[in-house]
C-alpha cells in the first residue's frame, strides 16, 4: 500500500471530527444569542471564543500527532505479508476494540476454515494419488494383452490406452503442482538420459503414425528435477505427435542450455499462440480435434516455473511449431 501524505490525513482527521467543531460553534451562536437577549456586551463571548480557540490549536495538535502516528502503525501492519494479533495498536476507544475484537474473530475463522482446506486438499491429493497407482495395473494388463498379437485394430487399441494413461498421470501431476509439499529435487543431471526416456516413451507412437525423429545426442548437464524436467519434455512431445500427421520431429538442443523441439505439424493460429499456456485454452486446433484438454501446455508452463526455467513457442499455420525450453538457470543452486 502507497503511504498517505500528512495533509490528507490531517483532511481526514479534521473532517473525523468535525461533529466537535459544529458542538463548539452551536455553543458559541447560542451563548452570543442569550448575551444579545439580555442586551450584554458581546466581547466576552468573542474573547472566550477566541482563548478558547488558541487553547485548541496546541491540543489538537497533539491529538493529530498521535492520530497519525497510529495511522502509520497500522499501514505498517497492512503492508506485511503475516502478522500476528499481538502486532495491533493499542485500543483507546471502545469503538476501537470494538473492531480488534471483530478482526480477531474473522482470523480465527478464517485460520479454521484454512486447515479445513487444507485437511481437505490433502485429502483428495493422497486419494487420487492411491488412484492412479491403482489404475496403473488394469492399464498394464491390457497393454500386456494387445501386444500379444499385433493387427490394426490392437495398435489401435494400444494407442487409444496410452492416451488414458497420459490422462491419468495428467490428473496426478496437476494435483502435485498445486500442493505445498511438491518433491522437488535439484540437481546436476544429464540431459541426455532424460531425453532419450521421453523418446522410448513415445517411441511407439512416431512408428505407428511414421513420423521420423531427428536427434543428436549431447553432453551438457543441467540443474533441475529430473521428474519434472522429463515430464515438460513428454508433454511438448506428445503435442507435436498428435498435431504432425506426415514429416519429422526435430529435438536439439544449443550450447546456451536451450533445448528445442521441431514439428512439421499443423501449426498453431497466430491469435491462439499468445494463450496456449493458459489453463483450459485449447485454441482453433484443439476445439476441431476435439482430443485438447487445455491442460497439458498449462501443466507446462507451471512446471517450468517451479524449475525456474522459461517456456515459448513459434508457430507458422500448416508449416509447424517450434518450443524452446530454456534450462539456464540463473536463480537455483545445488544444496
Amino acid at each position: 500500500m502507497i503511504e498517505e501524505k500528512w495533509y490528507i490525513v490531517f483532511g481526514r482527521f479534521l473532517k473525523e471530527y468535525r461533529f466537535t467543531g459544529l458542538l463548539f460553534l452551536l455553543f458559541s451562536c447560542i451563548f452570543t444569542a442569550i448575551f444579545s437577549l439580555y442586551e450584554l456586551e458581546l466581547e466576552a463571548v468573542w474573547y472566550s471564543v477566541l482563548l478558547c480557540l488558541l487553547a485548541a490549536i496546541p491540543i489538537l495538535g497533539i491529538r493529530f500527532h498521535f492520530y497519525y502516528k497510529l495511522h502509520q502503525e497500522r499501514q505498517k501492519i497492512c503492508n506485511s505479508i503475516e502478522f500476528s494479533f499481538e502486532q495491533l495498536p493499542t485500543a483507546f476507544t471502545l469503538a476501537e476494540q470494538d473492531y480488534q475484537q471483530m478482526v480477531k474473530l474473522l482470523g480465527k475463522k478464517n485460520a479454521e476454515h484454512l486447515t479445513e482446506w487444507e485437511s481437505n486438499k490433502q485429502e483428495s491429493l493422497d486419494y487420487y494419488t492411491t488412484w492412479v497407482h491403482q489404475i496403473k495395473t488394469p492399464i498394464s494388463v491390457m497393454q500386456m494383452i494387445l501386444q500379444g498379437e499385433d493387427t490394426k485394430e490392437h495398435r489401435e487399441l494400444s494407442a487409444e490406452l496410452f492416451r488414458i494413461e497420459q490422462y491419468v498421470e495428467m490428473v496426478l501431476t496437476y494435483l502435485r503442482l498445486g500442493s505445498e509439499t511438491t518433491d522437488f529435487m535439484f540437481k546436476q543431471q544429464p540431459l541426455d538420459p532424460i531425453i532419450k526416456q521421453a523418446i522410448h516413451k513415445y517411441a511407439p507412437q512416431f512408428i505407428r503414425k511414421r513420423i521420423r525423429l531427428r536427434y543428436e545426442s549431447t553432453d551438457l548437464t543441467v540443474l533441475t528435477d529430473e521428474k519434472w524436467l522429463l515430464f515438460i519434455i513428454e508433454q511438448i512431445l506428445s503435442n507435436a505427435i498428435k498435431y504432425t500427421m506426415q514429416g519429422e520431429i526435430t529435438i536439439t538442443v544449443t550450447k546456451e542450455k536451450v533445448l528445442q523441439i521441431q514439428d512439421t505439424g499443423i501449426g498453431i493460429a497466430a491469435e491462439d499462440l499468445p494463450r496456449i499456456f493458459e489453463k483450459g485454452f485449447t485454441g482453433y486446433n484443439g476445439r476441431s480435434d476435439k482430443k485438447s484438454t487445455g491442460l497439458g501446455l498449462y501443466l507446462c508452463k507451471q512446471a517450468a516455473k517451479k524449475l525456474s526455467i522459461t517456456i515459448n513457442a513459434e508457430s507458422v499455420p500448416k508449416q509447424g511449431t517450434m518450443f524452446y525450453i530454456n534450462l539456464h538457470t540463473d536463480k537455483l543452486e545445488v544444496e
